[in-house]
């Protein structure tokens, strides 16, 4: 990821430099010479105005070289530097002020000594406004910039948690796989073996393929099941049975891709494969309101000892789960296992309905 550039003024901030700089001494120059006139100064006051604003505009840019090295150091030398700065910027600028003043308006004045800083007053705050603005934008800028940064690295951070979340599949899965297709080779069933291994590696490519910072309609989702329960049944043959129920506008609906795998996964493992029957696994989802309901449910042995200790801490896939859609949705989203009736578990998900379709017109 990429800072994205600024908008509005401070997108250039050297021309918003420049820009606040010259518009700054001109209303200074400005205020100062109407002043001048309102007290009956004269044209003659001009001058001198224009000499010390020049003088100001000079100082105030060989300041800002300074500044720029300084803002970065620790708080003690930014003030204590910034003081003595501003001092001796003042004192000369009061110097200049006061020798125009004599020189070019009242010639009857003739400074000496600590006269030459008759004006440091004023100079001093003007100086020390300048210079309070110039901190005040500078450390705005950094700060905007720095929660940018925070901002880019936290989602860095949960795009690379979500990435490490998605790619935690069970490598049994595989490895049952991978020994099925072994074994269909050596029974010489070779178009079998070929179907598994085709169904395998599209199973893979969906999964690998997809960016797993983005979501996916429900109906890519259903065709990665099928393709998942495809694979698994060259194992389980009959003893695996699936169904799947699922209304036709929450097919467009979209979630994090893979999310209902290792559910499916887990119903394999604890309800089809410790009954010599099988069992049956259905796969269901609806919209509900703005609200999408997807639920998982097997007729297995049910909630057992070792199956409820997945219930809901421990588990990889469940924690998996839990830790995906946390991810995503926030506090927005529900899931639970439970009971079924007569028998069996069902797993439970729901979270907030986005339209495939309105997602692909606000990314056109």
């Amino acid at each position: 990821m990429k800072l994205v550039p600024k908008q509005g003024f401070f997108a250039d901030k050297n021309h918003a430099f420049w820009m606040l700089q010259i518009g700054g001494w001109s209303a200074y120059l400005v205020l100062r010479a109407l002043g001048g006139l309102a007290n009956s100064m004269g044209i003659a006051y001009i001058l001198p105005t224009l000499i010390a604003t020049a003088t100001g505009f000079s100082l105030t840019l060989l300041m800002s070289a300074a500044y720029r090295r300084i803002i970065r150091m620790r708080a003690v030398f930014v003030w204590s530097l910034t003081l003595t700065l501003v001092a001796l910027a003042a004192g000369v600028f009061s110097v200049i002020e006061v020798w125009a003043h004599a020189r070019f308006y009242n010639s009857t004045f003739e400074p000496q000594g600590i006269q030459f800083f008759g004006a440091i007053l004023l100079d001093l705050s003007v100086l020390a406004a300048w210079t309070g603005l110039y901190y005040g934008i500078n450390y705005y800028l950094l700060l905007d910039e720095q929660s940018e940064r925070v901002l880019i690295l936290s989602g860095q951070a949960s795009a690379a948690q979500l990435a490490m979340l998605r790619y935690q599949l069970n490598p049994h899965f595989l490895f049952n796989t991978l020994n099925s297709i072994s074994t269909l080779v050596l029974l010489k069933e070779t178009e079998r073996a070929n179907t598994m291994l085709s169904r395998l590696s599209s199973f893979l490519r969906y999964s690998l393929v997809s960016d797993p910072t983005e979501t996916v309609s429900l109906a890519q989702e259903i065709e990665a099941l099928k393709l998942y329960f495809e694979i698994e049944r060259m194992r389980f043959e009959d003893r695996l049975r699936t169904r799947f129920d699922i209304e036709e506008a929450a097919l467009q609906g979209r979630l994090p891709s893979l999310l209902l795998q290792p559910l499916v996964e887990n119903a394999i493992k604890y309800a089809v494969t410790p009954q010599e029957e099988g069992a049956e696994i259905v796969v269901a989802a609806h919209v509900s309101g703005d609200r999408l309901l997807i639920s998982i449910s097997d007729d297995g042995p049910g909630l057992t000892a070792e199956r409820s200790a997945l219930v809901p801490s421990a588990g990889v896939g469940l924690n998996n789960i839990r830790d995906r859609l946390f991810q995503t949705y926030g506090d927005d989203q529900r899931f639970e296992m439970i009971s079924n009736v007569p028998q069996g578990v069902v797993a439970n998900i729901e979270i907030p309905f986005e339209s495939a379709n309105v997602r692909l017109k606000e990314n056109a």
